[in-house]
């Protein structure tokens, strides 16, 4: 999310000052790579670059290629098989062992829906999105390809093109992908042609909510503000919570037992307890137990823990023996000491929770590292004709 506000942020800017623009999009990757079906950036007409789709390696050849495109006002596929180790650019130069499809298109100030505008209607709120983007291995400059559908909960927007009436097939797709919360592939074949959608599912970033204010939270929130989170501190004295200190945080002020009514949870919600207090910490922990939030870090040793549990049973409390969302002692095991590291180990943990990992070496990882995202498209009888 931090890199599509970003591209955002950079497209306002391009527009104020008459530059046109392209973005370029990662539709779809066999095999390895630095980036993975999503990663986007935006190139200026006089080279300016926000966002990646490789570690570097691909961006110069994709910013010559945008060039064109934006001179052109025509969208194009590029393919990028950097497992080809006769191709001294593109192949073992790189080392990735994948084939990459980048998909560059046209911004248009004057389309209402351009892709740009469909990735602020997306940023805009917390609701879970669904991000539709046609691209053609038939015919690589096909004018249908582009960033088209967005779809939410409440509603949904597209462009006002309706290449080869897929609308209606289109949507339901994505209701479905909005649905299991997976990424997507399809194939759509008409009588003259073959398209390719890329369905992507973007979560809202990570929500994070930090009890305490004292100097060991600065490294947190850093690390926070670099992955693009939303931070919001919580603590009673206004001394150390504020925003001469904490100037990219939201800062809420109050006792325990009302502070958490002035934020709100959902199920992208972290929420850290480090205030030192073992009273403040337990009267947080007693209301985040009654919502929805899917970590919940206390610092501290594993008796903090359990006398704080063994005293929420007994004033009536339902604690499970191990709630699967608490997690105190708080982090990974990295060997932390110092508050930076502590931070990182936190801030990995919270990571590893909320993409489903375990946070082991990659080393030690059996099969790929991202999973694949669905495909219908590998034989006849999954394409879907219209």
């Amino acid at each position: 999310m931090k890199e599509i506000k970003q591209i955002i942020k950079a497209y306002d800017q391009a527009r104020a000052e008459g530059k046109r623009t392209a973005l370029a999009t990662v539709v779809h990757v066999e095999g390895s790579s630095y980036r993975r079906p999503g990663a986007r950036m935006l190139i200026t007409e006089n080279g300016e670059l926000t966002g990646a789709i490789s570690g570097g390696c691909l961006e110069g050849d994709a910013l010559r290629k945008s060039l064109l495109v934006i001179m052109q006002d025509h969208p194009m596929l590029v393919t990028y098989d950097t497992s080809d180790e006769d191709d001294a650019f593109i192949g073992v130069g790189l080392g990735c062992n994948g084939i990459i499809q980048v998909l560059i298109e046209p911004v248009l100030a004057t389309v209402r829906q351009n892709p740009v505008e469909l990735l602020r209607k997306l940023a805009e709120d917390r609701s879970p999105s669904v991000l539709i983007t046609l691209y053609s291995l038939e015919n690589r400059r096909d004018r249908a390809q582009g960033t088209g559908i967005l779809l939410k909960e409440e509603g949904g927007w597209t462009k006002e093109e309706d290449p080869l009436s897929l609308h209606g097939a289109l949507v339901k797709e994505g209701q479905t992908v909005l649905q299991k919360q997976e990424s997507a592939f399809r194939q759509y074949r008409s009588e003259n042609s073959e398209l390719y959608a890329f369905i992507e599912y973007v979560p809202p970033e990570i929500k994070l909510i930090i009890a305490g204010a004292g100097n060991d939270i600065f490294p947190v929130v850093d690390m926070a503000g670099i992955l693009g989170w939303e931070t919001t501190l919580i603590d009673g004295r206004p001394s150390y919570a504020n925003k001469q200190r904490f100037s990219s945080c939201n800062i809420i002020l109050g006792e325990p037992e009302n502070a958490l009514d002035k934020v709100e949870t959902d199920h992208r919600t972290a929420v850290l307890l480090m205030t030192h207090n073992y009273n403040y910490d337990k009267t947080l922990i007693k209301q985040l137990l009654r919502r929805k939030v899917k970590y919940i870090g206390m610092l501290g040793p594993r008796k903090k823990r359990e006398r704080m549990f063994g005293e929420l049973r007994e004033e009536g409390l339902d604690v499970p023996e191990a709630p699967e969302n608490i997690f105190s002692p708080a982090g990974l095991d990295i060997g932390a000491e110092t508050p930076e590291e502590i931070a990182l180990s936190i801030v990995s943990e919270i990571k590893a929770v909320f993409t489903g990992r375990e946070g082991r070496s990659l080393r030690d990882h059996d099969g790929r590292i991202h999973e694949e995202g669905k495909k219908t498209y590998a034989t006849d009888k999954n394409k879907i004709n219209v």
